[in-house]
């Protein structure tokens, strides 16, 4: 019982308010719901820092920077001092300082850490961000603060280091945790707890395909993982309920060299702090 516990605290609730205007404009227009999901869709929420964040906060030294490909300014995190260097990508409604554990266990094997708040995310400006924007901020941070060994990616900022590598961002190796997948699969499950019709997971992917141009499936995990040449490690948990564990077995699948390791009881966000997973990532890094 309480492993069921902590595994339904981490799921984010839609709101009752936000579920009755999604509707309403359901039964009155359909491009106007499909407008206000995009909209749902592109906003992240922003959480207040916790506690174990502090530190990493305050010794971070911390810049402004301006992406020029998106013209969006973010805020990057430069934690620790050594030429080798291990970049963070946090995920959807995540920050930079996310990752501490993990960021504290690389200080220790003699790496710093880079990471940063993506547009609207964290400390960065704005109100609203697609995966589009994290890999084009970590082009500009590789370009500016690489070259980089390694890379760790949570949820989003997994499908994003992937997708990165596939435009030319090079690292020795590459960790993931809970990334997400196909991106249709993703989109269907947003329109399901939005409890709009399944048709609307076509709409939004129409919409999105208008309004940022390509195909949104061309940044699905599993087509970055073919193209991946490098040793990726694939962690994700059994308990996830943000992103179906299918996603690691299918990104794993299509990965030419990969680890994967399976937790249970984790969630989507407690497998960020477990003791047995940043061991598993440094003997992955030092390997």
């Amino acid at each position: 019982m309480p492993k069921k516990k902590q595994k339904q605290a981490q799921v984010i609730e839609i709101p009752k308010a936000i579920l009755f205007i999604a509707k309403l404009l359901q039964a009155l227009s359909p491009l106007l719901t499909t407008k206000f999901a995009a909209k749902l869709f592109t906003t992240p929420i922003k959480h207040k820092l916790p506690k174990r964040e502090l530190n990493m906060e305050r010794e971070s030294v911390q810049k402004s920077i301006l992406i020029p490909e998106i013209q969006k300014e973010i805020v990057v995190y430069e934690y620790g001092k050594s030429e080798k260097k291990i970049l963070l990508v946090h995920g959807w409604s995540g920050r930079g300082t996310q990752l501490v554990k993990i960021a504290d266990e690389m200080l220790k094997i003699g790496y710093m850490t880079v990471s940063f708040d993506a547009p609207a995310h964290g400390k960065s400006k704005g109100n609203s961000s697609i995966m589009i924007e994290f890999i084009a901020a970590i082009l500009a941070i590789d370009k500016q603060f690489g070259p980089f060994e390694f890379a760790i990616g949570h949820s989003l900022g997994g499908m994003s280091v992937l997708n990165a590598m596939k435009q030319n961002f090079k690292v020795k190796k590459a960790i993931t945790l809970g990334s997400g997948d196909i991106i249709q699969d993703i989109i269907d499950d947003f329109i399901c707890k939005l409890k709009l019709k399944p048709e609307f997971g076509i709409r939004l992917r129409d919409y999105f395909e208008t309004k940022y141009g390509g195909k949104m499936d061309d940044y699905s995990a599993y087509k970055a993982a073919e193209k991946t040449n490098i040793p990726v490690l694939v962690i994700h948990d059994k308990n996830d309920d943000d992103v179906s564990i299918k996603a690691a077995y299918n990104i794993q699948k299509h990965l030419k060299q990969s680890e994967i390791m399976i937790t249970e009881g984790l969630g989507h966000r407690k497998i960020l702090g477990d003791e047995t997973v940043i061991q598993k990532i440094r003997e992955f890094i030092l390997k």
